[in-house]
């Protein structure tokens, strides 16, 4: 049996404890972080959110991701503050493969979605993106399947609601 003496426990801990400094080090240096934490232009860090569907999850959740990451979302509309307008997104699917039956197997979903940035005394900015994602369908499981579809469309919501905020981090306001 190998005995470790009290020192030589010390030193590998502090070897571990070292290397561990190493590497937050490394990555604090290249620049990384975690995601989530979105650096809004000063004049973006005050906005009201309005949509074509007021109650729809996707304004829902862009509120709930600006006020995680500390931007205050107005109630109410004041044109001294940016306007982000949320004006459509809409879920579209394309057929990919067949049974041989005839049935369709396989679909490509599509999430699209078109909004808007206005900001005070600005002609307003447009942007549009859309999000893939495939489908496999089964008949014989419609239930399940309908489930899963409502759990896909949650999840492109939430990209979309990330991709809309890393947007708005990377534009440049013009003074």
């Amino acid at each position: 049996m190998i005995k470790i003496t009290l020192t030589q426990k010390i030193a590998i801990k502090l070897q571990h404890f070292l290397s561990l400094c190493l590497i937050i080090s490394l990555l604090s240096s290249c620049g990384f972080r975690l995601r989530g934490d979105y650096l809004l232009a000063t004049e973006l860090q005050t906005l009201y959110v309005s949509s074509v569907d007021t109650h729809g999850e996707l304004a829902r959740i862009v509120k709930r991701h600006l006020s995680l990451n500390k931007v205050t979302v107005m109630k109410k509309f004041s044109t001294q503050y940016p306007e982000l307008h949320l004006l459509n997104d809409n879920l579209s699917r394309r057929t990919l493969s067949v049974f041989p039956n005839g049935q369709v197997a396989e679909y490509e979903l599509i999430y699209s979605i078109n909004y808007q940035l206005r900001l005070p005394n600005q002609d307003p900015k447009n942007f549009n993106f859309e999000l893939y994602r495939d489908y496999e369908d089964d008949p014989n499981i419609a239930l399940a399947k309908s489930r899963e579809l409502t759990l896909f469309l949650s999840e492109m919501r939430q990209q979309a609601a990330d991709k809309i905020l890393r947007e708005m981090a990377s534009i440049k306001i013009e003074k």
